[in-house]
């Protein structure tokens, strides 16, 4: 019986990066100079004689244990991500929330440096996989917000759409208390970077119409994949009251394009079909998007289609039994009244 690995292509590159990235990152570190780790991972200092950093410090990690989590990150995230995206999306998705997260952080690493004169912050060492780990945990809040992740045999159930805050909060304290400030930055500019991505330019198929052409929509304009959302309900008032401060100063500027009323309704609409379909079953289907897998689509977009349409119709037809029901003026009058009309006309 021949042993078939059940891994889209793409993440398996992902995770032969992360081994050989990170072995030879401890081989230049302990088994040759201590400071030739910069060649694959990130120092603000030297990142601009070696640019390809910017990739490399993401799969570059420490220790044993941080290269056990980031595998398991890319190994299940990847499964799920890349089949229900296709390959080519998913990589775009990879290479965004690799790179800009990384670039930013030197950026403010460089910035606090010429505040401070602070050469320590010149030659922090940046690498790992927290943006990745919180670009993941975004993406999964949107297609699968209210699947419940159970562990220790149901003793801790958590929704999806709960882990990027609790996955912010871990960062920030640790930062602030153990001053693993690198990871605290990496986990916002990676929340920051996928949420903006998937948000306003990342192209999805449409899920909400009952037609079998693969119509494509620009980002996600629903309400449960707003910025506020995230939070929880106590936060999101004074967090929905910035955020869309700062969107507005952002479309004024002509930097992000404003959402329609019909964008908002569509994304919807696209949120609860994702819900209908839940998780999909995906870790257990190989290779890329086939003809069968495109056939199923569409036939589930014609049944959430037609179940669209039948809950709109028994609305608006128990809309119509309750018109009818309330009698017209000239209908309820009693002959009394009628009579007593008549009587008074000269």
């Amino acid at each position: 019986m021949q042993w078939r690995v059940n891994i889209p292509p793409l993440t398996r590159v992902l995770l032969a990066l992360l081994i050989a990235f990170s072995l030879s990152y401890q081989t230049l570190r302990y088994g040759l100079d201590h400071t030739a780790g910069h060649y694959l991972a990130l120092v603000p200092q030297w990142s601009i004689f070696t640019p390809w950093v910017y990739f490399t410090a993401t799969y570059s990690e420490q220790n044993i244990v941080t290269i056990v989590i980031a595998g398991a990150t890319i190994l299940y995230g990847g499964k799920y991500l890349e089949r229900a995206w296709g390959s080519m999306e998913y990589g775009k998705f990879i290479l965004l929330v690799t790179l800009l997260p990384n670039f930013v952080a030197s950026l403010i690493y460089v910035f606090l440096f010429a505040i401070t004169q602070n050469d320590s912050l010149a030659l922090v060492v940046i690498q790992g996989s927290v943006a990745l780990q919180g670009a993941f945990l975004v993406a999964f809040k949107q297609l699968v917000p209210e699947h419940t992740v159970t562990v220790l045999k149901g003793a801790i159930r958590v929704r999806v759409k709960h882990f990027p805050a609790i996955f912010l909060a871990a960062n920030t304290m640790s930062g602030i208390v153990l001053g693993t400030d690198t990871a605290l930055v990496l986990a916002w500019l990676g929340f920051m970077t996928s949420w903006t991505y998937l948000r306003f330019y990342k192209k999805q198929l449409e899920l909400s119409t009952a037609s079998t052409s693969d119509t494509q929509l620009l980002g996600d304009a629903s309400e449960t994949f707003a910025f506020a959302s995230f939070w929880p309900d106590v936060m999101q008032p004074p967090v929905a009251a910035v955020a869309d401060a700062i969107y507005n100063a952002l479309v004024a500027l002509h930097v992000c394009t404003p959402f329609t009323a019909a964008d908002v309704e569509m994304g919807n609409e696209q949120a609860t079909a994702r819900g209908e379909g839940g998780l999909p079953d995906l870790l257990n289907r190989g290779g890329s998007r086939s003809g069968r897998s495109k056939q199923e689509d569409a036939e589930r977009r014609r049944a959430l289609a037609l179940k669209a349409l039948d809950q709109k119709l028994h609305a608006a037809s128990t809309n119509t039994r309750q018109q009818s029901s309330v009698p017209s003026s000239a209908a309820t009058e009693s002959p009394a009244t009628i009579e007593a009309s008549a009587e008074n006309q000269p």
